[in-house]
């Protein structure tokens, strides 16, 4: 990774993402940190500007990362950090989320989502509760279905190579009994070689609640980060669309990183 982005509205949620994102990449030199704030009203460059400078002073004192500060007026959040992500080729998005309601939720919480939708790069979602542990053990989940097209190999090898973790791969279906079907059998073994230099380890979970299972699976296997596949009507849509599922975020404190195919 190059170039990672986070938004800042001082929020606790943002702010708990800029931490995170200091401490995930100490000592990884080479990496740009962007810290982004975009303002609404005229005026507001010079406080804004100062908010964000001792802001950069206090991550400093956290690990030793490249922060460079960008201060914007703008009004459209979602538009200026596309353009940013963009412009500047972003290989991550760390973005904090908070509120289990409407009114909760603060105005980079409520953005969060959307910006995932946009499908310029990963987007690594901090949930409220979420603190940084080093990197050991890496889910990424799969309903292993065409999984060579699917699957985006590339920015998951990234973060493989990155942190060396151990890495899991889950498929919960209600469906599955003592043993897999041809067709699962068939696609593990192309994920299998897929990533054959990270040494994967397969669970097959027959259950109906995906996001409890991936969420105590988690918790059993210490896992410090989550990789979901944005598919259409799929696993995504499950953890994330329907609001009766944002638990595995909202009420989680394990990190989501959210990819498309």
């Amino acid at each position: 990774m190059q170039t990672v982005i986070v938004p800042v509205d001082f929020s606790e949620s943002s702010l708990n993402a800029a931490r995170y994102a200091v401490q995930l990449l100490n000592g990884h030199y080479g990496v740009n940190l962007i810290l982004h704030h975009v303002y609404d009203k005229p005026g507001k460059l010079e406080e804004s500007g100062k908010k964000m400078e001792d802001l950069k002073t206090d991550l400093t004192e956290i690990a030793k990362v490249h922060i460079e500060i960008l201060v914007e007026e703008g009004a459209d959040f979602i538009a200026e950090l596309e353009k940013l992500a963009r412009h500047r080729e972003a290989d991550l998005i760390i973005m904090g989320i908070t509120g289990r309601s409407v009114i909760g939720q603060t105005f980079i919480g409520s953005n969060t989502l959307k910006m995932v939708e946009k499908k310029i790069c990963p987007v690594l979602i901090i949930p409220p509760e979420a603190s940084y542990h080093n990197i050991k053990n890496v889910l990424l989940t799969s309903d292993f279905k065409d999984v060579l097209s699917s699957t985006p190999s590339v920015p998951i090898k990234k973060i493989l190579k990155t942190f060396r973790p151990h890495f899991h791969i889950m498929n919960v279906d209600s469906e599955h009994y003592v043993a897999l079907t041809e067709a699962y059998q068939s696609e593990k073994a192309k994920l299998q070689e897929m990533f054959k230099d990270f040494d994967p380890q397969f669970y097959f979970l027959g259950l109906h609640d995906v996001d409890e299972a991936i969420s105590q699976f988690s918790k059993d296997k210490k896992v410090e980060l989550i990789i979901v596949v944005h598919q259409e009507q799929t696993l995504f849509s499950k953890l994330f669309v329907k609001s009766h599922t944002k638990k595995l975020i909202y009420h989680s404190s394990v990190p989501v990183l959210a990819m498309h195919e």
